[in-house]
């Protein structure tokens, strides 16, 4: 006699594993719809950072550009002093940005688990032990 013979319990013992699978369901399905809405926002923000890096990176390029080139024909010749000064600051502004662009890619590595991982995963664990390395 196996589960299809007798029912093996009283109609309020049945009715209570029902409603105990129906509830563990919802839950299932409630844990499902959360996780997958969680992803749908973090590739949104990795989208998103991703637009901010192009935009950077560009900026970045046309800043070392004008550095290379120096001042138009129609501008003085600014002084080195201050120029050195200028870009130290510029650096550290940088920089700043690039260790909270990496600390807030750690933190999405860590809340998506292994959905985060991506085809770029060896650049970002590139960049990650970079970052702990430096002083």
């Amino acid at each position: 006699q196996g589960w299809r013979g007798e029912s093996r319990g009283s109609p309020q013992q049945l009715a209570e594993r029902y409603a105990d699978l129906a509830a563990s369901h919802s839950e299932a399905l409630r844990q499902r719809e959360e996780r997958e809405w969680h992803n749908a926002r973090l590739r949104q923000e990795n989208a998103r950072l991703r637009l901010e890096n192009r935009r950077l990176r560009r900026e970045n390029r046309c800043l070392f550009r004008q550095a290379l080139l120096g001042p138009g024909p129609d501008k003085p010749p600014a002084d080195p002093g201050e120029e050195a000064e200028a870009l130290r600051a510029q650096l550290g502004r940088l920089q700043e940005k690039h260790r909270r662009a990496l600390r807030h890619l750690r933190r999405c590595r860590a809340a998506g688990g292994p959905e985060a991982s991506g085809a770029e995963d060896g650049d970002l664990d590139e960049l990650l032990l970079e970052e702990e390395e430096q002083p």
